[in-house]
This record gives structure tokens, sequence and C-alpha cells, in this order.
């Protein structure tokens, strides 16, 4: 089954593009053989169809299986019921693949079935408590669906940064800024939160931050009505804004709107950092007015996408 071919689970990427600003995502959801429900944004997912022949290769990480050829470039396989641990799936490997694209990178996860694509609001994704909490921090949101039963959605990053180790950040000029220049930014992913903080500590720039985007919107409203009461330029509080586009309870799609419907924050640039790094997504970017949308997670791109923003 290839996504793009069955309607009835994708439609048109330009009708997806519609969602931004929205504070709707949709999720496809698909099981691995336990009674758990998971999902992934569906568009993180290329297409889906049955597990290929998978080349085995020696001293691959816990739950990398092989590689395969897909239309000529070689990708890894990940069994995600392998890689997660979990108790009481069938044996042998998943019977379906999804071939997930993140952060520049394809892979193929292994699964056990596919189910369908929900929409839903990002007020219902909740930051995950007790799910899977052995899996140390690999489900990044927890979704009630409205008949019962919860949707757990995998954090592709910390995946990714579990098998294959995180990326290493190279030499970084600092930025010709003030000392007292700060930037905020918003993440809900830890790694994103630790490997921005890097970026920004090698620019020479100050930073404050928070996990989803309902907490960025109330941390920020919060400095402006300060800078506001004591008569500062906000500015001079925060040089720029970077928000994610994935997040709970509210996405980075809003929050950008938020921002840039409120003037205190004008002259403030908002730059979009996500993972889902297509063309459609960099659409959705544009129309609630970002001043820059970069990819996750290259460092030396999002250092020379923020110097010349927060340089004077």
């Amino acid at each position: 089954m290839n996504l793009v071919e069955n309607k009835n689970l994708l439609d048109s990427v330009d009708a997806r593009t519609r969602l931004a600003g929205s504070n709707k995502m949709e999720i496809l959801l698909f099981s691995l053989g336990t009674r758990e429900i998971f999902g992934i944004n569906v568009f993180k997912v290329r297409e889906v169809g049955r597990t290929p022949h998978i080349t085995k290769t020696p001293n691959m990480p816990r739950g990398v299986e092989g590689l395969i050829s897909l239309r000529g470039n070689v990708i890894p396989v990940l069994s995600l019921a392998s890689f997660l641990q979990l108790e009481g799936v069938p044996p042998g490997l998943g019977k379906t693949m999804m071939v997930a694209e993140y952060s520049k990178r394809t892979l193929g996860f292994l699964v056990h079935e596919v189910d369908r694509i929900i929409r839903v609001d990002w007020d219902r994704v909740k930051a995950p408590e007790s799910v899977l909490t052995a899996n140390h921090g690999l489900i990044t949101a927890v979704i009630e669906l409205e008949g019962g039963g919860l949707v757990s959605i995998l954090d592709v990053e910390q995946i990714l940064a579990n098998a294959f180790g995180e990326a290493m950040i190279v030499d970084i000029l600092p930025a010709r800024v003030d000392p007292d220049t700060s930037v905020f930014f918003v993440d809900d992913s830890v790694v994103a939160r630790r490997k921005i903080s890097e970026v920004l500590d090698k620019l020479g720039v100050r930073h404050k931050h928070a996990t989803n985007g309902m907490e960025a919107w109330t941390r920020l409203q919060g400095i402006a009505a300060h800078a506001q009461q004591i008569g500062t330029n906000l500015r001079d509080e925060i040089r720029l804004i970077l928000v994610d586009a994935e997040m709970p309870e509210m996405d980075g799609y809003v929050l950008t709107k938020n921002i840039k419907a409120d003037p205190r924050f004008e002259g403030v640039p908002v730059v979009m950092h996500s993972s889902l790094s297509s063309e459609a997504n960099r659409a959705m970017g544009k129309s609630v007015g970002v001043d820059a949308y970069v990819a996750k997670f290259d460092a030396e791109a999002l250092a020379d996408t923020l110097r010349p923003l927060i340089e004077r």
C-alpha cells in the first residue's frame, strides 16, 4: 500500500498546507502488535508498504534490522517494537514498513499494521506522563481519542539520537552582539532543546526557552507586558524568537500567528526550526508570517540563519 496512491489515507499536500494556523494536526495511527496505539505526523511519512527484503548488516544498534535499497538510495530499517522493547509482540519482523523523512534523513520503520489518519486539535495533544515511562522519553506526546483510548506519539528525533547518536556541533563563530542579547526558543524535544542551546551558546547569546507553544505564548506575553510596563523596547529583551512547528497544546504556526498579530512584538523576527523540512511545511510557515525557516538539525545552517537576524 502506497500512501500517495491511497486517497483514503493521504490527501494532496496542498490540502494539508491549509492546516497552518488552525492548531490542527494529522496523525497516522499504527500498531506494533500490542494493544497500544501509536501515531506519527503524516508529514513525516513518505509512503507505506509491505516490508521488503532487508540486508542484514553486522554491529547495528538495537532495533536496527539492516538496510534496504529504495529507489537507488540505501536506508536503514528500524523495528520499532524491538527498539521500544515492548512485551507481548508477535514473533517475527513487522509486516508493514513506513518510510519516514525526518531532519533530512530517510529511514524505514517496521510496524505491525497501519490503521488510519485522524485529524486532531493540538490542544488535545498533551505531554506524556506515565505512558511508556520505561522508554526514556521516546514518546513526545499523548492524544486521548474521542471514543476513549490513548495514542502515543513517537519522538522520532529522540529515537534517531538513541539509535544513531546525536550530530556533533562543529565550530561556530560567535555573533557580533551585545552581551545582553537574548533569544527565546521553544521546542518540545529534549534533544532539540539541548542542541539549540549549544548553538546559541557558541553564538554567544543568552537564551530562555519553553517546552510547548502554549507555555511559550504565556511567557512571551508576560515578557512583553513587563517591557511595556517599565517602558523598554521589547527587542532589547528578546532579539529573536525561534519556534518549533509541532508542539503539544499550541503548534508553532498558531504561536507565530499570535506573535505577528501582537503589535508589541513588531520588529522581533520569528524563525521556524522544524524537522518537517518539505516545501509544503515551508509554505505553511510562510503563510503565518515566519521570517525564516530552517530544517533540523543542521547546526551550521541554524547559526547562519540566526546570525544576521540577531546582529545589530
